[in-house]
């Protein structure tokens, strides 16, 4: 392989099941890298129909459509090579799989050999796995194709190299989640260095509900050095070259701070939801608090300030630094804002319910009240403007259950669902050093719900460093209640934390989607029965 060869990375956000918009997107790439001197240009891993599509590839109507994308796909394949991503039907099977078109044919088809079955991949629901190498000669190189989890395994592409691969191309859809970047590249590196091969790994990136794919290409040498890396959370193109065997240098992104990193995962998230279902914009409950204020800086910078509208909502037990605080974030972020207080509603609907509840003692329906007439409100100007309303619990309320179905938690995007609390504070922090936004008092003064006098959310729940230490133990990583109390939490408030998390699945699966940040969400990561005895024993 001694000619120089020019490829192009299309880094691109694409949307699931947009399959005409895709192919444009992918046929506009093509012309731009075209133009610049690539020979050939790779696509991500499904990037036909998008990742994941689901039970879509169950519609017999999805493929009529894929088939005449990949004859587009083809036809713009005269003068540059074209690899792309795809499902496929062959023999009564489906396949993941990847396509070569050069000079408007087919010159190899690839089909996915592993097929991921963990955390919140579902293939084996959809695909058979290949069983075969792909190797393509091209301009006098030989490229073996793989995709996404053929690389996280040594087979595939020590079978690639033993059918003569000389580079190898690794198409990819892997989705973000804190620290898995240096797992990613280690791995990478490692895999190349082991079978002396070049590898060119190209990753979506976007939204897609609960997952975020941050990016990220990159380009290794035989020797399993990065030689070159693409942005992380944007849309590149970017030109490879090759001299001979060897990738040539090329700009490397350093790497982000992991602040910098989670909240720009959760930016490109939200703002590819509320776009890719089109509102218009959207809309929250702005407290006073650490949880509101970080959720509003988000929405900010996910959609810009005129399409944010942040609703103060006070009642009596509202403290009048909580509508300040409020006040003065709105001003600086520039968003609209609007102060409505609950109060007649919340006195109307107990003067209906008043002869229901005689004698009875106040105890947390009234607090529970007061959330649900917030949600009444908030779900109001949604349908009004076509603002999505964003709830703002954090991943510590979620996990315990404090929080109020069909009150705070209404809403269809949750932002920082799968962020910790303690996760919550250090990212206001973060935001604070990109512009002074949240106010400090926020982010000092004790957590409180206001849905009581002088309430604190430790006055029901364990310290949060605490909290969230037994949750990530219990939750994310599957620690028995021994496990826990051997590593020196104490055990009452390990078995109610426990508890707590156990009982309030149901209000979990009824909970807006948010993106994954964790190896562990509540949602595809952690699919639980909610109606379980399994750990009573524990309470």
């Amino acid at each position: 392989m001694s000619q120089h060869l020019t490829l192009a990375l299309a880094q691109l956000n694409l949307t699931v099941g947009a399959i005409e918009a895709n192919t444009d997107a992918m046929l506009a790439a093509a012309g731009r890298a075209a133009e610049q001197g690539a020979e050939l240009v790779l696509f991500p891993e499904l990037a036909i129909t998008g990742y994941p599509p689901e039970d879509l590839l169950f519609r017999h109507d999805l493929y009529q459509r894929v088939d005449a994308a990949l004859a587009r796909m083809a036809a713009a394949s005269l003068h540059t090579a074209l690899v792309v991503g795809h499902p496929w039907r062959q023999d009564g099977k489906l396949y993941n799989a990847a396509s070569f078109f050069y000079q408007g044919q087919l010159l190899g088809r690839y089909f996915k050999q592993l097929l991921p079955n963990y955390g919140v991949f579902d293939e084996k629901r959809y695909f058979s796995a290949g069983d075969g190498s792909c190797v393509i000669d091209f301009k006098g190189h030989k490229l073996g194709l793989l995709i996404c989890e053929d690389v996280w395994e040594p087979a595939p592409m020590a079978g690639v190299s033993a059918a003569g691969a000389e580079l190898v191309l690794s198409l990819n859809a892997s989705p973000y989640h804190r620290g898995k970047a240096w797992i990613r590249e280690g791995l990478l590196a490692q895999r190349s260095k082991e079978n002396g091969l070049p590898l060119l790994y190209l990753n979506l990136v976007g939204g897609q509900d609960e997952l975020v794919f941050d990016g990220r290409s990159k380009v290794f040498n035989a020797a399993g050095e990065l030689t070159q890396s693409l942005a992380p959370f944007e849309e590149q193109l970017a030109l490879v070259h090759l001299a001979g065997k060897a990738p040539v240098a090329a700009e490397i992104r350093p790497a982000l701070d992991p602040l910098a990193e989670v909240y720009q995962a959760l930016v490109l998230a939200t703002r590819d939801y509320v776009n890719k279902n089109g509102f218009n914009g959207a809309v929250l409950g702005l407290s006073g608090g650490i949880d509101s204020a970080l959720t509003l800086a988000i929405a900010v910078d996910a959609l810009g300030a005129e399409r944010v509208q942040a609703v103060m909502m006070p009642f009596r037990y509202t403290a009048s630094m909580s509508v300040e605080d409020a006040e003065e974030e709105a001003r600086h972020l520039g968003v609209e804002f609007n102060i409505v207080s609950i109060e007649p509603m919340f006195d109307a609907f107990m003067g209906q319910l008043a002869p229901l509840f005689e004698g009875t003692e106040r105890d947390t329906t009234e607090e529970n009240l007061q959330a649900r007439a917030r949600g009444v409100l908030l779900m109001a100007i949604s349908n009004k403007r076509r603002r999505l309303v964003l709830t703002t619990g954090n991943k510590s309320e979620v996990a315990v259950g404090y929080c109020t179905l069909y009150g705070d938690m209404v809403g269809g995007f949750a932002p920082i669902k799968d962020v910790p609390k303690t996760l919550v504070f250090e990212l206001a922090k973060y935001r604070n050093t990109l512009g002074y936004v949240i106010p400090q008092r926020v982010i000092d003064r004790p957590p409180s719900a206001e849905l009581a006098p002088d309430q604190l959310d430790q006055d029901s729940l364990p310290p949060y460093d605490v909290l969230d230490a037994i949750l990530e133990a219990y939750v994310e990583q599957d620690k028995s209640l021994e496990e826990l109390l051997a590593a020196g939490f104490a055990e009452a408030e390990v078995r109610r934390v426990i508890k707590l998390v156990d009982i309030n699945e149901y209000k979990r699966r009824q909970s807006a989607v948010g993106p994954r940040i964790t190896p562990r969400n509540f949602g595809k990561d952690r699919r639980y029965p909610i109606t379980s005895g399994f750990g009573k024993i524990n309470w």
